[in-house]
C-alpha cells in the first residue's frame, strides 16, 4: 500500500478517533483539531475551528484531506450562530483552498443525513434539496458545505458523506443513542410518535470509519449515504437497548403526532464503498 499523506479534521471526535486509529499505522496523518488525537502516531495541528484559521503549518503538499469538525453548538441558534458557521461551513472554504494548494486527489466531507429530511421515507442521495432557511441552521450550514465542496469537483475528487445516527463507545450522551440508553437504565419513558416511533437505521462508528475510510480511493465525485444495515423503529431500539441493559424499556405514546421517518438508501454506500455489517444488538453492546 502506499503510503499517504492525510489531513484530518475532528479527528478527535466519534468517527474521527475512531479513523485516526485506522489510518496512522498506514499513513503520514496530520490532525488538526483541539485536543491530541487518540493515535500517538497522528501529528498534532493544535487549531481551534471556531475561529478563523490559517492552515501553513499544514503539510505544503497532501493526497486527502477529511472534514469531519463539527460544532459543539449545533443545537444553539441563534446564540452560537458564529461558532456554528465558522467550524461548519467557513473553515470547510479555508480548508478546500489549502486542498487545492496542496495537490489533494480526494476531499472526504461529512456531512448528516438530515440534507435528505426532504424525503420522509427512504432518503437518496439524489433527491432535490430545497436552500430554503426552514431545514434549520445547523443542517443550512451543511448543506452550504456541500455545495461549496462541489465547486472544487474540478480540481480533486469531492465525496460528500452524510451520515444517518451514528453512535459507538465515547460518543456525547446528549446524541441520541446514548440518551436513550440513559433513559432506558433510569426507567424514563421514550416518547413515540405513534404506536412504534420513528424509524431510521442507525450506523455503528465502526462502519461509518470504514466507510470514510475507503471513500479514500473513490475516483468519481459524489454523494453518498452513511448508514446502518438495519431500518429499526424507535420502539424496536428501546427493546433492543432493554435486552442489552436487562430492564424493560418504557413508552410513551402519542397517538396524535406523525412519525418522522429518516432512512438512508445504502445502496450508494454498498456499491461505492462498503457495506454495513453491525446490527444494532450487536454494536449497543460497546455504549454499555
Amino acid at each position: 500500500m502506499t503510503r499517504k499523506t492525510i489531513v484530518i479534521t475532528g479527528g478527535t471526535g466519534l468517527i474521527g478517533a475512531a479513523l485516526v486509529q485506522r489510518l496512522a499505522t498506514e499513513h503520514e496523518v496530520h490532525c488538526v483539531s483541539r485536543r491530541p488525537p487518540p493515535a500517538r502516531a497522528a501529528i498534532w495541528h493544535a487549531l481551534d475551528l471556531a475561529h478563523a484559521c490559517g492552515f501553513e503549518r499544514l503539510p505544503q503538499r497532501a493526497d486527502a484531506v477529511i472534514y469531519l469538525a463539527q460544532s459543539e453548538y449545533f443545537r444553539d441558534f441563534p446564540a452560537h450562530s458564529l461558532n456554528i458557521y465558522e467550524v461548519n461551513t467557513a473553515n470547510v472554504l479555508r480548508m478546500l483552498e489549502y486542498a487545492r494548494q496542496a495537490g489533494v486527489k480526494n476531499f472526504v466531507y461529512g456531512s448528516s443525513g438530515g440534507i435528505n429530511a426532504v424525503d420522509k421515507t427512504k432518503a437518496n442521495e439524489n433527491v432535490e434539496i430545497p436552500a430554503v432557511g426552514d431545514i434549520g441552521f445547523y443542517l443550512s450550514t451543511k448543506l452550504c458545505s456541500e455545495i461549496l465542496a462541489q465547486n472544487y469537483a474540478a480540481f480533486f475528487k469531492v465525496a460528500i458523506l452524510r451520515y444517518f445516527f451514528v453512535y459507538g463507545r465515547g460518543q456525547r450522551h446528549g446524541m441520541l443513542i446514548p440518551r436513550l440508553v440513559q433513559r432506558v437504565r433510569a426507567g424514563e419513558p421514550i416518547v413515540l410518535h405513534g404506536r412504534d416511533g420513528i424509524r431510521i437505521n442507525p450506523v455503528h462508528v465502526a462502519d461509518a470509519a470504514e466507510a470514510t475510510r475507503c471513500a479514500l480511493s473513490l475516483d468519481v465525485s459524489m454523494a453518498i449515504n452513511i448508514a446502518g444495515p438495519q431500518v429499526l423503529s424507535l420502539r424496536q431500539i428501546g427493546e433492543i437497548i432493554g435486552a442489552a441493559v436487562g430492564r424493560a424499556p418504557v413508552f410513551t405514546v402519542e397517538d396524535d403526532k406523525e412519525p418522522q421517518d429518516l432512512i438512508g438508501d445504502t445502496t450508494g454506500m454498498r456499491e461505492h464503498l462498503t457495506a454495513p455489517q453491525i446490527h444494532f444488538a450487536d454494536g449497543i453492546k460497546s455504549l454499555l
